[in-house]
């Protein structure tokens, strides 16, 4: 069975240099490694213009979604520009559960304000139940009258906020 699971394809967060975030997913990507770079779209203002630029949400991450075989996680490592791939352990990769992943991309696709927020291991587990986030889950939380769904990345240690209504979510 331990076969098995390393023939599995599973998500794993990847620590780049500085600033390398895209070109670091062109790469991966040529070399058909199937990669996740969440971004953000924020108007930056200079004196003569206004313009929408991406940014990764998390700086200095992306993900890759590969088998836990040393021939692919050399691949990865490979890659001009990576630097690591996250671990616990030494030499231990630590996947990121699939249902992460998913509702990551759900907040990213839905274009609502999206906000780098800190990781929490306490608070509220909930599911948005309704709208096109349903079934995204996440941590609630109240800041100056908002409900906000903070969804954590548990690998980065880092997680991504959204403000929301409160009677769109149920426990866990």
């Amino acid at each position: 069975m331990e076969q098995n699971n390393a023939l599995a394809p599973e998500w794993y967060a990847v620590h780049v240099r500085s600033r390398h975030e895209f070109m670091v997913a062109d790469r991966l990507a040529l070399k058909e490694i199937e990669t996740f770079l969440p971004q953000v779209e924020r108007v930056r203002k200079w004196k003569d213009r206004k313009k929408l630029i991406s940014f990764p949400l998390f700086p200095g991450y992306l993900f890759v979604r590969t088998t836990r075989e040393s021939q692919n996680l050399l691949r990865v490592l490979k890659v001009a520009g990576v630097v690591r791939i996250i671990c616990t352990l030494p030499g231990e990769p630590d996947p990121i559960p699939e249902d992460q992943i998913q509702s990551l991309k759900k907040l990213v696709d839905n274009k609502g304000e999206l906000d780098p927020y800190p990781y929490l291991n306490e608070g509220q587990r909930v599911r948005i139940t309704s709208g096109p986030l349903h079934g995204v889950e996440g941590i609630l939380v109240e800041k100056l009258d908002k409900h906000i769904l903070v969804l954590s990345v548990d690998v980065l240690r880092q997680g991504v906020a959204l403000t929301i209504n409160a009677g769109d979510v149920e426990k866990i």
